[in-house]
């Protein structure tokens, strides 16, 4: 039966936001409760979508034969509103089930990685919608180019980031699946490296025509039916790289993208640093599977503006520089860091770090360490919890105490703006994933009061 309500639990999630106004605008009345206000909780407002703060069972629609209740695993079991729904026997799913039921009516294009899939499907999801054609997109970011994180479109086309948290993107069936990386990552839910890469094996056999690697990944064809291709930033041994790369002083590349039928001359992808060349060869790779013109490719890497909080340039002017970033695992800290020093050469680097959740702090501490102190400087910050509960002996300090930059500071994110106040800054980039985003606007008024 078709649902009249839909009720989030966790709805200012980047993930549960999509759903929320897919819903909303496919007709339903949709509310939900989150834990603190955001921008992002804010906005749903604005859009009509009844948002609240305060564990209140009451605000759940009484009629559970005609409501829908889509919850994250970020939220607490002995949550009352969760315990309710549990409890009287409304129909309860996770957000990864939800997104799969809806993509199971839909030409799946899914995005999956443990670090890359946010740029990557929403560069592909504007190569669609750009294009003409259109696409329904469900992206783990904002774009800039729509100000959302939900695409709709009458074309059935769905471009989905694949999410391996809680094994969450084995709830997809992809016609067409990307996977761009395979690190150890969500170690409280895997345990190993091992467990990880037989969870993106197991997506891989549930996709149907293409499966799109980044080049050196260990996907066969014992892994699945579907026809394997790899993708690289410059390594002509993929069946998908980028040549006659040329950097201009800003950072920006222009690029020959070579793929199976020939070569699309005179790329260039609207944002800066080596590693969104990678990114675009990834997606475009998926649209030129899919059948996409080779020009609407070239005119989307063109004018796509990026993804908030993804390598996101907020100052950039002679002898000053901030970049934000939502990277929270070393891989993804290390390429940034390359890619910052490629487009600063010679400057110098300051990176404020907030640790995100105690189990990844507690596993990848050294490998932390070893990306941040590619910096000149390091401010670090105290862990962000989201779900977690304190471990034992974790804190900032096993991070801190192995940094081996020139310059290093430990601080609460309270001192942080009295602490740059105070810095001479040159290139400054900020890392993390908990609410260190809080900070961006603050940071970037007072850069440009300089």
């Amino acid at each position: 039966m078709a649902y009249e309500n839909i009720y989030f639990i966790g709805i200012g999630g980047i993930g549960m936001s999509a759903g929320a106004r897919y819903f909303k605008a496919k007709g339903c009345k949709v509310s939900g409760y989150d834990k603190t206000p955001s921008e992002l909780t804010e906005q749903l407002r604005q859009e009509g979508i009844d948002v609240h703060y305060e564990d209140d069972v009451t605000r759940i629609p009484a009629d559970k034969e005609k409501t829908l209740v889509v919850y994250t695993p970020a939220v607490p079991a002995d949550l009352q509103e969760l315990q309710k729904v549990q409890r009287e026997g409304y129909r309860l799913v996770k957000r990864s089930r939800m997104l799969g039921e809806i993509a199971a009516t839909m030409h799946c294009l899914a995005v999956s990685g443990t670090h890359g899939k946010t740029t990557t499907s929403t560069l592909l999801a504007h190569i669609f919608t750009e294009g003409g054609a259109g696409c329904n997109a469900f992206l783990g970011g904002i774009s800039k180019n729509y100000d959302t994180n939900l695409l709709i479109s009458d074309n059935d086309v769905i471009v989905a980031e694949a999410d391996e948290f809680d094994r969450s993107f084995l709830q997809l069936f992809p016609d067409i699946a990307v996977i761009t990386a395979m690190d150890a990552d969500h170690l409280d839910i895997y345990g190993d490296l091992a467990h990880v890469q037989e969870a993106f094996k197991a997506f891989a056999s549930q996709t149907r025509d293409y499966v799109i690697a980044k080049y050196g990944l260990d996907i066969t064809s014992a892994d699945t039916k579907a026809r394997i291709l790899h993708y690289s930033y410059d390594d002509s041994r993929a069946d998908f790289y980028a040549t006659d790369l040329r950097k201009d002083e800003c950072g920006y590349f222009d690029f020959t993208l070579v793929h199976p039928g020939g070569r699309i001359e005179g790329c260039r992808v609207g944002v800066p640093g080596w590693v969104n060349v990678e990114n675009a060869v990834a997606a475009s790779a998926v649209a030129l599977c899919y059948g996409v013109k080779e020009e609407d490719i070239r005119k989307a890497l063109l004018s796509f503006r990026g993804v908030k909080r993804r390598f996101d340039i907020h100052v950039n002017r002679p002898g000053l520089a901030y970049v934000d970033d939502y990277a929270h695992h070393p891989n993804e800290i290390a390429a940034a860091m390359r890619s910052i020093r490629d487009i600063f050469p010679g400057r110098k680097l300051t990176a404020i770090f907030q640790p995100h959740l105690y189990t990844r702090t507690r596993d990848f501490a050294p490998e932390f360490a070893k990306a941040l102190s590619g910096a000149d400087k390091v401010i670090l910050l105290d862990i962000y919890p989201a779900r977690e509960e304190p471990i034992p002996g974790v804190t900032s300090d096993i991070i801190f105490d192995r940094l081996t930059c020139p310059q290093k500071t430990l601080i609460r994110k309270e001192e942080l703006m009295d602490t740059l106040e105070k810095e001479e800054l040159d290139v400054l980039v900020s890392f993390g994933a908990g609410n260190i985003d809080r900070y961006i606007v603050p940071i970037t008024r007072m850069l440009e009061s300089r």
